[in-house]
């Protein structure tokens, strides 16, 4: 995944950003599985800890839905930067040409 740096922004903060959110939820939860490893996990809402199948549940589902999920935003993030490239050097041309056309009236 090529997501990009929470690095400060001009649209929002980190912390408003779900996807780095999400993204960060995936680290969290998969450091806590390896350290952890072989150890219920407990809950706070609930008595019963998670045990081997609910870490196994995590491990082969879970974790690799949230690895597809943040994928697909990666590729939605790469398809929106590339259409404004697009928008800028459009821009850009447009502005060359009408700074062409004035050099010509003004000669």
């Amino acid at each position: 995944m090529a997501m990009l740096s929470a690095a400060a922004s001009p649209f929002c903060r980190p912390e408003e950003d779900p996807f780095l959110l999400l993204e960060s939820s995936l680290k969290a939860i998969e450091r806590i599985l390896q350290l952890r490893r072989g150890l219920p996990l407990r809950r706070t809402w609930i008595e019963q800890p998670y045990g081997e199948e609910e870490i196994t549940l995590l491990e082969e589902e879970v974790i690799p839905a949230i690895q597809q999920c943040l994928a697909r935003i990666d590729e939605l993030d790469q398809r929106l930067l590339a259409q404004q490239e697009l928008l800028q050097r459009c821009q850009l041309e447009a502005e060359r040409e009408a700074l062409g056309e004035l050099r010509l009236q003004m000669a």
